[in-house]
């Protein structure tokens, strides 16, 4: 009897694209789309979008629905029971049966996750954490999010907010404003919007600089601080201590083999490493000094990977 091949689709949901990944059982990527995230009306299009999408991918590689395992969605907000508890980057308050409405949409079973847990799970299936089971996940992009896995599992809490790590509080006394409400958040000394506040006040404090205010971004200070730049170094001398700080705290807290940073600024190179290494190994406690940092292999395709993992355990 011929053996029939058996497909999970993977989907990464952002604010500003929505990424698809057509996979093989063994982890091969057989086919992938990206379609623009609508925002009319507060996002209503996503759904109907992904769906017609994912059709469109299955007809092209000539896969039926009957040998698709699932569909897994990794969305940017909390998720409880395959249900989006809000999403703030799609302008949704309310609770959005994600998986419901894209089972209905497709007729394929729909399992739904935090992008950044996806992400971990993506990194622990085919990317830089396939070899281990205790891993932390970093996202550094424009805003700071994680994941947190253990012995192979993903740790999700009570409410899906386990692994939010761009919302621990590590400056007591900052006037930096966070999205969620709070002052002093990682994500604020630690995101691309926050690396670029950072240098900001730098110059506004009449450091001189090759930088200036005007369309400044976190890769134009990464570059600067590579060529010896006085306020980059000290841009990226901030970022890296809040960074190490709170990832020494993670990890006496879980104890991860690996720690993997990913999402666009993670991107920079050793710099990154080299900088996070150095304040972690100042605030790490003595047993967790030796746990290793990398940058994630898969990039932008990890959200997908992972998602599409999900389906298939």
């Amino acid at each position: 009897m011929e053996s029939i091949n058996m497909y999970a689709v993977g989907i990464d949901v952002g604010g500003t694209a929505i990424k698809i990944g057509l996979f093989e059982k063994n982890g091969r990527l057989v086919d992938k789309k990206e379609i623009p995230t609508r925002h009319e009306n507060n996002c209503e299009f996503v759904f109907s979008d992904m769906a017609e999408a994912v059709k469109e991918v299955l007809k092209n590689n000539s896969v039926k629905k009957k040998n698709v395992s699932g569909i897994g969605i990794g969305m940017p907000g909390p998720v409880v029971n395959n249900v989006v508890q809000h999403c703030v980057n799609l302008g949704w308050q309310n609770k959005i049966d994600a998986a419901g409405i894209t089972e209905k949409l497709t007729g394929i079973k729909t399992v739904v996750l935090n992008d950044a847990d996806a992400a971990g799970y993506g990194e622990l299936w085919q990317g830089s954490a396939k070899s281990y089971k205790n891993v932390v996940l970093v996202t550094i992009g424009t805003g700071v999010g994680g994941a947190v896995i253990n012995n192979g599992v993903l740790i999700e809490g009570f409410g899906g907010s386990a692994g939010e790590i761009g919302h621990m509080t590590v400056e007591m006394n900052s006037k930096r404003h966070c999205n969620c409400g709070k002052n002093g958040c990682l994500e604020t000394y630690a995101s691309a919007t926050g690396i670029v506040r950072t240098a900001e006040e730098l110059l506004d404090s009449g450091e001189k600089s090759v930088l200036t205010k005007e369309n400044l971004t976190a890769r134009d200070i990464f570059d600067a601080a590579k060529n010896g730049d006085n306020v980059a170094l000290k841009t990226v001398d901030v970022f890296g201590k809040y960074l190490g700080m709170a990832l020494a705290n993670i990890a006496v807290v879980t104890n991860p083999e690996i720690i993997l940073l990913s999402g666009g600024v993670a991107y920079a190179g050793e710099i990154i490493t080299d900088i996070v290494k150095k304040y972690f190994d100042v605030f790490a406690f003595k047993s967790v000094k030796n746990t290793e940092i990398k940058i994630a292999s898969l990039k932008n395709e990890a959200g997908i990977y992972g998602a599409a993992y999900t389906t298939l355990s």
